[in-house]
């Protein structure tokens, strides 16, 4: 069959509405969140029952068609961008975006795999509950991409990555068999825990059409602090202080230097009165459900803490909701605000709590050694050791040239040292495409291997998401 007779076979199937050709409108879906790779598609095919999901898997499978799985096509490492070939066709969820159900009593809520994040996080809300899963993005990622990349975000410290959220999964095989296990327990111990391996699987092992979430009791009180943090401050001491002062209480601890706050405030009308001090900054956030509890009493006694350990110069708590959500547009504006400045090269690292100063000392001498032109950008979820370690593009020169030029040599460095200290190359983005050569070489030898024999165990046709996440398993020769 010629590529026009598969497109035609998948509009009988869905009908017009249900495939995307044009050109024109092909490219949001073909090109990556980063604008780093633009690949080509047969089509876009956008089924709105799950039933309709498998029909198009079984269809695929007979025409010999790769498939790749589509959410809000946020991924940083093209793990929703089809290849160059020409021969996959891009499966998005945006029309399976029902919330299905909020369960207040069970604290769970069951949602289509292409609800998008925010959409989520209301519903959750309306019935005076929270979705903890938080992310820059959330206006527009969906939950299957959020189950694909096991999405952390900003209250990981607290609440967990997706992984720890997920009660129940629905999802179609690669062979289209439908999976169904849409349920709110917290236990089920009825052998192997399937839903976990969509998790982080990038699409690579079958789609995820519907998700049932756990939820936590809705903040009604929060604190929230800003600190200075002095020269030579102890990050993991520090973190470690606020953690055994606060609890549970403790939802968010980052990271933000002073570079990236003059990059954020660079484009806010009414930037908020905080910076850093010579050791970066800290916004630290304790919430509870509890009317009864003075947090603000208790964060005070921790700043008082932290005052007397030499660690922190200055502090400033929130004494309004306004002046708590200019802190967190902030935070939250970073990422805008290298986009305006003209791009940065993301290091989405991750190394344990006790490693963060020594990473920050090593990775620095190896900027400096590399070019001491070279501006950072560093911020990140200090709580849980993810750092977003980013170089900046310089003033005149070409974004991708540039990611080209540092992901070839200065990023290998970079993640070298994360290796040595106990971490990874990727805290939260995830693998997709463009890591996948860091997976091979960073990777387990036996961890990658028993990867690759999921993948060939789920999709042995290899039509899911093909190039992404890991290489085809190859048996070994018995000759």
């Amino acid at each position: 069959m010629l590529p026009s007779d598969h497109v035609q076979a998948f509009r009988d199937l869905l009908g017009d509405a249900g495939v995307v050709d044009d050109q024109q409108r092909l490219t949001t879906y073909t090109t990556d969140q980063r604008q780093l790779f633009t690949g080509s598609t047969l089509a876009v095919l956008k089924p709105a029952t799950t039933k309709q999901v498998a029909d198009v898997v079984r269809l695929a499978v007979r025409l010999g068609v790769g498939l790749v799985p589509q959410g809000g096509n946020t991924s940083y490492c093209g793990g929703a961008t089809p290849n160059a070939s020409g021969g996959q066709a891009i499966v998005s969820l945006e029309c399976m975006d029902t919330i299905r159900e909020v369960d207040s009593l069970s604290m769970s809520i069951s949602v289509d795999a292409g609800a998008i994040l925010k959409n989520v996080q209301d519903a959750a809300a309306s019935a005076g509950l929270l979705l903890p899963l938080s992310l820059g993005s959330e206006g527009s990622c969906r939950i299957g991409g959020n189950i694909g990349t096991n999405a952390g975000g900003l209250s990981v410290v607290r609440y967990g990555m997706t992984r720890d959220l997920l009660l129940g999964i629905e999802a179609v095989l690669p062979d289209g068999t439908i999976v169904s296990d849409m349920r709110k327990l917290r236990k089920n111990n009825t052998g192997y825990d399937v839903k976990q391996y969509f998790v982080g699987s990038e699409g690579t092992l079958g789609i995820v059409t519907g998700a049932v979430l756990r939820l936590v009791p809705l903040p009604v009180r929060r604190a929230t602090a800003w600190l200075k943090l002095a020269k030579g401050v102890a990050l993991a001491e520090l973190l470690a202080l606020v953690r055994r002062e606060s609890g549970e209480l403790l939802t968010t601890l980052e990271f933000i230097s002073a570079r990236s706050i003059a990059l954020a405030t660079g484009g806010m009308a009414n930037p908020p009165s905080v910076d850093a001090g010579p050791g970066g900054a800290i916004l630290v956030e304790i919430a509870s459900s509890s009317r009864h509890l003075d947090l603000d009493r208790l964060m005070e006694a921790v700043l008082s803490e932290a005052f007397e350990s030499g660690w922190v110069e200055d502090a400033y708590l929130a004494q309004s909701g306004a002046q708590r959500a200019a802190m967190w547009e902030l935070r939250e504006t970073i990422p805008e605000g290298e986009k305006r400045w003209g791009g940065s090269v993301k290091h989405d690292i991750s190394v344990p709590l006790s490693a963060i100063q020594r990473f920050l000392d090593v990775a620095g001498e190896q900027v400096r050694n590399y070019h001491a032109d070279l501006e950072l950008s560093v911020y990140g979820h200090l709580g849980d050791g993810n750092l977003h370690y980013n170089v900046l593009v310089p003033r005149g020169a070409d974004r991708i040239e540039f990611t080209r030029l540092i992901e070839g040599g200065l990023s290998l460095q970079l993640y070298d040292t994360a290796t040595a200290l106990g971490g990874t190359f990727s805290a939260e983005h995830g693998v997709g495409r463009f890591k996948r050569h860091l997976l091979e070489k960073y990777g387990d030898i036996g961890r990658v291997a028993a990867m690759r024999r999921i993948k060939a165990a789920f999709d042995p046709a290899g039509i899911m998401n093909a190039g992404a996440v890991v290489s085809p398993y190859v048996p070994e020769s018995t000759g």
